[in-house]
């Protein structure tokens, strides 16, 4: 590259913007950095870290969002909201929330270079924004790696040659157990007593048995007998010892054993953050990967299982009348919203360490092609194995299904010990779901310390950012200790209800169009994709960010709060005290942006139309002052910009010199346009 001082004065590019000589800046081509082997991304200034590769990013991405949720819950809903119907509403939202928002998040992370926080100095007045997406990243780190825990546990349990939950000999069975493998046997002592009414046809006995009186004699009600799967008393008794609890109230002593999975499970997501996104870009390469072969390899063995057609026909059948059902399209939208993982900050955290004229454009739009397929993968696989379960139980495949952690740790466990090499498949099927969940969660807690880190930069240096790391996951780790306890899924249930809500999800998102399409500018942003991409997008995006996706998010918001139902956990029905530290969780995320807002305009100096006026001027990134290497300009001279926003001000809320014009680094730190930490 030449040396663009010796150009000497400044240049005018044929757009207008002023191209400002290297002469007259403080910032030198070692701070910019070099250009990519490519020629066509550069380095954003100040060191900060990125991406060891483009591949880098995109992996990152999925493996972050594409997680637990579109095994189990992705599925489920489709079966739940008229099969292959469901899809219709979930595109439609896709289309008009869940992509629109997507790019908004990227865009605006790669933009500012900053995290979740951060990145709202292109609005400080809505720097709530930010805190809130923080408080909810915070309640969902806690809670989410305790499935983790889980799969743990699970996977080393069934390194065996019996897997402990096929069969009822163990010290923690009741009575009542009944052997999953005898599902539909004539004869065995399960099928005499398992449902067993006077006034109905008395099924086949075992020949062994001389009279019916000798084959009752094994039965304890004759009104009904409620037998437990082996499957379900090994997940209640033995894994979550839920018996042990009296509920909320009474969630006894931690399970030591379920407390070790926890931490293995930290000390996994710790080796792959602590070193920054270059160490977990590259743990992504198959932590986002492999999953695809397990999940594979599962659906060949699950489509080629008896009676797989009929689980199949029951996952896609339509059922159009559906589609006039509101909490249809509730469930298509919160999944949305989940699956993506928006309005949690870490789509632009994610961002934030690409280049600056990075085509996160090209890689947002692949993730939402992998994501969406992905759920529709997974749900093959699912209901092959609950068409195989309902015909050996000889019953309707809607008797089989569950909804969440019940379909991963009761259907399917139950479904693996009546196949072939039980063991193989049900530590594949562990592990899968450990690779599904270990990404999600060191992702989400790389966004977490991205925004602080970006708050407080001083923890960047030297051996801080390791050591902030291992004191943040033990905190988080101590936290979720009480989940491992005896009444631990009560606590579970409780997080999973409100913490990363959809109440709390929606909210965040639709201050996040708003700000955008009407306080920053639709058309502004618009222009700033034009700048990063170097290729202007369908206007269709500002038409969401302005009208259709603020509407949809508070359209689907009023929808939740009028069809909350209070929590319950089967049988279980929550205090009116667990249910109110539950809305406190919600509200903790909820009430960052008001508060903040008021907060700024109470103790900012200035009129209230000065106030606003300063408190919704972009704070100028020092990348973005710079812009970006034109190849056109002789000698590679660099234009710069300034913030798009027609409400752009100096920092003592009079006008800039000229707003086309452009400006130099040095000449936006005098004005106060650079951001700080301190608004």
């Amino acid at each position: 590259m030449g040396d663009a001082s010796e150009a000497g004065l400044n240049h005018k590019h044929e757009n207008g913007l002023e191209l400002v000589s290297q002469a007259d800046r403080k910032m030198t081509t070692k701070d910019l950095g070099d250009l990519e082997g490519d020629g066509t991304e550069k380095k954003v200034p100040e060191a900060r870290e990125q991406w060891g590769s483009k591949l880098d990013f995109l992996l990152a991405l999925i493996g972050f969002s594409v997680g637990l949720g579109n095994v189990w819950r992705f599925p489920y809903l489709c079966f739940k909201n008229g099969g292959g119907a469901f899809l219709i509403p979930y595109l439609i939202c896709l289309v008009v929330g869940g992509v629109p928002l997507l790019l908004l998040e990227l865009g605006l992370g790669q933009y500012m270079a900053q995290g979740g926080i951060g990145v709202w100095k292109i609005s400080p007045l809505f720097r709530g924004i930010g805190l809130g997406s923080v408080v909810i990243l915070v309640l969902l780190d806690i809670y989410y790696i305790v499935i983790l825990a889980w799969s743990l546990y699970y996977m080393f349990m069934s390194f065996t040659s019996v897997l402990p939950w096929s069969h009822c000999n163990n010290i923690f069975n009741t009575a009542t157990c009944r052997d999953p493998t005898l599902l539909g046997v004539p004869g065995s002592t399960f099928w005499v007593c398992d449902h067993f009414w006077l006034n109905k046809t008395i099924p086949p006995v075992p020949d062994t048995l001389v009279n019916i009186t000798e084959a009752l004699d094994n039965c304890t009600d004759l009104e009904g007998i409620n037998r437990t799967s082996s499957v379900t008393e090994f997940w209640e008794r033995k894994i979550l010892q839920i018996h042990l609890s009296e509920g909320l109230e009474d969630i006894g002593a931690p399970n030591w054993q379920l407390t070790l999975s926890l931490l293995l499970a930290w000390a996994l997501v710790y080796l792959c953050v602590f070193k920054g996104v270059k160490s977990s870009g590259k743990v992504v390469y198959f932590t986002a990967t492999f999953p695809y072969i397990l999940i594979t390899i599962l659906l060949i063995r699950a489509v080629t299982l008896p009676n797989a057609a009929e689980g199949l026909l029951y996952y896609v059948k339509p059922d159009l009348a559906r589609l006039a059902d509101g909490e249809t399209w509730l469930d298509a939208a919160t999944q949305i919203f989940f699956s993506y993982s928006l309005g949690l900050g870490n789509m632009a955290a994610l961002g934030s360490y690409n280049a600056y004229n990075h085509n996160f454009f090209r890689d947002g739009i692949i993730f939402a092609v992998v994501n969406s397929f992905t759920s529709i993968y997974s749900g093959v696989v699912i209901f092959s194995v609950l068409g195989f379960m309902a015909g050996k139980q000889s019953v309707d495949v809607s008797k089989v299904v569950k909804s969440g952690p019940g379909l991963a740790f009761i259907a399917y466990p139950e479904a693996v010990v009546q196949m072939p090499l039980p063991t193989l498949w049900a530590i594949l099927f562990f592990f899968m779901l450990l690779l599904l969940g270990i990404d999600s969660q060191f992702v989400g807690v790389e966004g977490l310390v991205t925004a602080i880190v970006d708050s407080f930069p001083s923890l960047r240096k030297g051996k801080r950012r390791p050591l902030f790391v291992l004191a943040l996951c033990c905190v988080l780790f101590l936290a979720g200790i009480p989940m491992t306890c005896y009444g631990g899924m009560y606590v579970f249930q409780l997080f999973d209800a409100y913490a990363a809500s959809g109440f709390a999800l929606l909210w965040v998102a639709f201050f996040e169009a708003v700000v955008i399409g009407w306080v920053y500018g639709a058309d502004n942003y618009y222009n700033d994709f034009n700048k990063m991409l170097n290729f202007r997008p369908n206007p269709y995006l500002k038409v969401c960010w302005m009208f259709l996706t603020p509407l949809f998010t508070l359209g689907v918001f009023i929808f939740s709060c009028v069809s909350y139902k209070p929590l319950v956990y089967n049988d279980y029905q929550y205090p009116p005290w667990g249910q109110a530290l539950g809305w406190i969780m919600a509200t903790a995320s909820m009430v960052q942006i008001p508060i903040f807002f008021i907060y700024k305009m109470l103790t900012s100096k200035g009129s209230l139309r000065e106030r606003w006026n300063y408190l919704t001027t972009a704070k100028v990134q020092a990348h973005q002052v710079a812009g970006y290497f034109d190849e056109d300009v002789p000698e590679q001279q660099m234009m710069t910009t300034i913030p798009s926003a027609p409400a752009t001000r100096m920092a003592n809320g009079e006008e800039p010199p000229s707003y086309d014009a452009a400006m130099s680094v040095e000449t936006a730190e005098k004005g106060g346009l650079l951001a700080d930490n301190s608004v």
